[in-house]
């Protein structure tokens, strides 16, 4: 069993509330949820309106699949949301 994970540090300089927040975090996790067989959700930075720490987490029988589907998910989340990519951790297990 191959496990790939991944946490993306994101930047969302216009939000100005948790309300906003929430919105924008549930958007994602809903899209990669709906597109990808991914795990996702929100790991860190609860209480902070324009920080959004996301974890993400794919099981596989090989390390080619699960880190192919962590960079797919990670590509998705960069191409379809206006919050800055800061960092990005990656750990095949």
């Amino acid at each position: 069993m191959i496990i790939g994970t991944a946490k993306i540090y994101l930047y969302a300089s216009w939000v100005h509330s948790l309300k906003e927040k929430r919105m924008l975090v549930r958007s994602i996790i809903d899209k990669v949820r709906h597109k990808y067989n991914a795990s996702i959700a929100e790991v860190e930075d609860h209480g902070l309106h324009q920080s959004i720490v996301l974890g993400i987490a794919c099981v596989s029988n090989s390390t080619k699949h699960s880190n192919s589907c962590i960079q797919n998910v990670i590509k998705y989340i960069e191409q379809n949301t206006e919050a800055v990519v800061q960092y990005i951790e990656i750990e095949i297990l």
